[in-house]
């Protein structure tokens, strides 16, 4: 009864996905709610998911040059000024420093929602010359923004990121770097969070303030909803004038910079979540699981039985030397309880071994994703593990893929596309002119925003599904987080 009980505190998705959600993240203990409202505590088995991106991502962003530096988190309001569209992009969402102990401040000091204006104020410093650019900096720390509602992972007022921020010579070279690291989130949301991405160029209303082109990697969900799952952001030398980022070029004439900045968050973690759960709980892509492998003796108070798993765990961690995260569940809890847990914490495999499997000289290997056992011998548990573990990370990515194309619609029409809206949720492909009057329009009437102008376009019409005026984009239109 009780191993039935654990399964059942989670709501059924199709019931509700936005229950089942806080269900999933409060029951695997990812997170915690605090007295300050609209902030969480990142518990330990959810801030190891990220310490594993932030490292994956980490690597992949050294591998292109960059360096990671720290900037203060405070931000003078004179200096938030300086952009004009930037700090009225932000207004609503930013937090105010008004006092320093006792005493009221002789200017307000924004706690940083980003931090263009600080590097702005930062490069302006370093760069004299062409032969300080290109600067290819990025830091990890936590913002914050005022948002009214807020969900865990996906939305809260304070979150980790990494924001990538860099200065270049030339309007080239800032687009080549912006398209780089757009490549470097879809890669990331392929490879390691088996997660399939669709890379495109956001519209005018949807770029970030200030930014002449914001590119993104948009996911879809298991409900049919959009998340925006990482952006990068080109500049030109907007910025670099509001500030006064200057350089001496070869020619001996001054010229100003042309910037990039580009983003992930925590919010990741909530992807990951939404996309490869299911009513039993969270489904870890191996890459990102903290625990990859969980050993669970069955009758192991029996002579020799516990002994067996520990001898499984360090032939597993000796042979992949170390890269298996691996552990024995020793605790008292019923094999039944242990498996409904590590289903719901999302372990990618679990090896059962018990009295009868040591004598026939065998174990069972149970796959998170698909459900499956396999029975293999003993000696081959080094090298099927590995194996397994390779396969459940490829197999979740075409499963993800399979989901968002089965739930990707095209319409050519208004007619049509109202018509996929109100009867199924997933990506619809549309034309569009170009007008933000029909971007508002299809927002207004059906909540539905613009998610991106993908770089692979296709003809589903030649007019734009709102005005019925010539068409210049394909668009991918949806639902959003």
């Amino acid at each position: 009864m009780a191993d039935k009980k654990l399964v059942e505190a989670i709501t059924s998705m199709e019931e509700d996905f936005a229950r089942w959600y806080t269900d999933v993240v409060m029951k695997a203990e990812l997170i915690d709610y605090t007295t300050v409202k609209g902030c969480m505590v990142i518990r330990p088995a959810g801030y190891a998911i990220w310490e594993l991106i932030q490292k994956d991502l980490d690597r992949r962003f050294k591998e292109t040059g960059v360096q990671n530096v720290y900037l203060p988190m405070f931000i003078p309001e004179s200096l938030l000024n300086k952009e004009k569209d930037h700090v009225e992009g932000f207004a609503p969402e930013v937090a105010w420093v008004t006092h320093g102990g006792l005493e009221p401040l002789q200017e307000r000091l924004c706690v940083r929602p980003t931090s263009e204006t600080l590097f702005c104020d930062y490069y302006k410093n370093v760069v004299q010359s062409y032969r300080d650019l290109p600067q290819v900096c990025n830091q990890w720390c936590s913002v914050v923004r005022w948002e009214k509602e807020t969900r865990p992972f996906l939305r809260s007022r304070e979150f980790l990121w990494q924001e990538g921020h860099t200065a270049h010579a030339t309007a080239e070279e800032a687009e080549e770097r912006t398209l780089q690291m757009l490549d470097v989130y879809s890669d990331f949301l392929e490879e390691t969070l088996a997660i399939p991405a669709i890379k495109g160029r956001k519209t005018d209303k949807e770029k970030f303030a200030g930014a002449v082109a914001t590119y993104t990697v948009e996911a879809l969900m298991h409900d049919g909803k959009a998340l925006q799952s990482g952006t990068s952001h080109n500049f030109g030398d907007g910025f670099a004038r509001a500030f006064g980022v200057q350089y001496t070029d070869r020619d001996n004439t001054l010229k100003y910079v042309h910037q990039t900045s580009w983003g992930m968050t925590t919010r990741l973690i909530g992807a990951v979540i939404m996309v490869h759960g299911d009513d039993s709980g969270l489904k870890l892509p191996p890459a990102v699981a903290p625990v990859q492998v969980m050993i669970i003796p069955v009758q192991q108070k029996k002579e020799g039985v516990l002994d067996k798993a520990y001898e499984m765990r360090d032939r597993i961690v000796r042979a992949s030397e170390g890269s298996v995260r691996v552990k024995v569940d020793d605790t008292d809890k019923s094999p039944g309880w242990k498996f409904s847990e590590q289903e719901m914490r999302g372990i990618p495999v679990r090896i059962e071994i018990g009295p009868k499997d040591m004598e026939a000289g065998k174990c069972v290997i149970v796959r998170r994703d698909t459900g499956e056992k396999i029975e293999i011998p003993d000696s081959e548990l080094e090298s099927r593990v590995p194996e397994v573990l390779k396969s459940i990370q490829k197999d979740m990515l075409e499963a993800a893929r399979a989901h968002r194309d089965a739930h990707t619609y095209s319409a050519a029409d208004m007619d049509e596309f109202r018509k996929v809206f109100l009867e199924k949720a997933g990506f619809v492909k549309a034309m569009w002119c170009g007008d933000q009057a029909c971007e508002d329009k299809i927002k207004e009437e059906l909540s539905v925003t613009s998610r991106c102008m993908p770089f692979e376009q296709e003809q589903i019409s030649d007019k734009c599904v709102c005005c019925g005026r010539p068409a210049k984009h394909m668009v991918y239109w949806g639902r959003a987080y």
